[in-house]
């Protein structure tokens, strides 16, 4: 992580960098905990994560 890369959402640190969807009219960098939280908001209900690497 790059000295100061800070989420421009909460302030905290940036660890793995997420841009915002243009929709969001966000500018910067989010965190994945806020990155997540918008993605919820934009996207809501209920969110099944599919594991392809099983058959």
């Amino acid at each position: 992580m790059a000295e100061g890369e800070k989420c421009v959402l909460c302030n905290g640190p940036a660890v793995y960098k997420y841009a915002a969807m243009k929709e969001w009219n966000i500018k910067g960098v989010l965190c994945s905990k806020c990155y997540s939280k918008k993605l919820f908001e934009h996207y809501p209900g209920e969110h099944v994560r599919v594991n392809l690497d099983k058959k």
